[in-house]
């Protein structure tokens, strides 16, 4: 199979390794950078459990060529909270709100969280599940989930802003 040459900036830290062509970003960073948290549940981009940022943009993980990521910035779930362990604004307000069952989906969720915020769709809860309706939970915490986003947008000020 033909390799590349890929240089990955994860989380901060640039990575270049030689991957088969093939490789999609979630089996990149998975199996060559040893960041599993980024899940991989459908293999088809229908659930949304394999989000990653791409360039602050959520991509499905699972269906992106690792080859076509080449110099892009990527975070993953990994990189949410700081150095310190402190945890990000969203993970926080996952569990304050209790928004994960069984947690499988949750690191796609809250990388999702944290695009839906930044994207400012985060005016209602309607928009909020509308926005985060590619992230599937087989346990169906979707209000706890809602409450959460809301939580976050509301105390990192992102509704505010984007209001003014």
């Amino acid at each position: 199979m033909p390799e590349a040459k890929v240089t990955l900036t994860v989380n901060g830290v640039q990575h270049t390794i030689d991957i088969e062509a093939r490789l999609t970003l979630a089996g990149a960073l998975r199996d060559e950078l040893g960041l599993t948290g980024t899940k991989i549940g459908c293999d088809r981009g229908e659930c949304g459990a394999c989000t990653v940022l791409a360039d602050g943009r959520r991509i499905n993980a699972c269906t992106a060529l690792a080859v076509m990521q080449d110099g892009r910035e990527l975070t993953t779930v990994e990189g949410l909270a700081a150095e310190d362990g402190t945890l990000h604004p969203v993970q926080e307000a996952f569990v304050r709100h209790d928004a994960f069952q069984c947690g499988y989906c949750t690191p796609g969720q809250l990388m999702s969280a944290v695009a839906c915020i930044a994207e400012g769709h985060t005016g209602d809860d309607d928009e909020i599940r509308e926005w985060m309706s590619g992230n599937l939970c087989r346990c169906a915490a979707y209000p706890q989930i809602v409450a959460a986003v809301r939580d976050a947008a509301r105390r990192t000020g992102e509704t505010a802003a984007r209001d003014a």
